[in-house]
């Protein structure tokens, strides 16, 4: 059996839901990382910032499109520094201005891909994919990245079903 790694950053609190903000316990992504997990076993780990974010949407927003007109790298609490023991790698997060939280920049530039499979998984309320599958080519360098999936937000926790389905296809 293959080795996963379910690398993921997830945002709780205030996030924009179906055209408004709702404040949520749990992150989407956070959800459908632990929907990958169930379906094909594997090693979550959560990227964290040692800055946080804004608890407001709106001030968070504005900062993930200051570090992406940037390309900031922030600092993270904790980090992998190897993931040769993993054949696939589930690169979850929000698409935050049409591509991942720089965060999740921070942690992939410092890994090694080659020979690796990797899987991006999206949280969005209208984006889709964004640029994640251009951008994980650029950074994965080594990687045969896979073919994606974009999850609806507001509706992540009702995505069990497809989640699992597709990270099945994944391997």
């Amino acid at each position: 059996m293959a080795n996963n790694l379910i690398l993921y950053y997830s945002r709780t609190g205030e996030n924009y839901w179906n055209g408004g903000i709702k404040d949520i316990a749990k992150g989407n992504t956070e959800i459908a990382a632990e929907y990958i997990q169930k379906a094909v076993g594997g090693d979550l780990f959560q990227v964290e910032t040692v800055q946080d974010y804004p608890k407001d949407y709106y001030s968070c927003i504005d900062v993930a499109k200051q570090e992406l007109r940037a390309q900031a790298r922030p600092a993270l609490k904790r980090s992998l520094d190897t993931i040769s023991q993993y054949d696939n790698i589930f690169v979850c997060g929000p698409c935050w201005w049409g591509t991942f939280p720089m965060a999740m920049f921070t942690q992939l530039e410092q890994l090694d891909f080659t020979g690796k499979h990797v899987f991006p998984l999206m949280t969005h309320e209208g984006s889709g994919l964004g640029s994640c599958e251009r951008d994980l080519k650029k950074v994965c360098k080594g990687a045969v990245i896979g073919k994606g999936l974009a999850v609806h937000g507001a509706d992540a926790a009702k995505s069990e079903s497809a989640v699992a389905a597709w990270a099945r296809k994944c391997i």
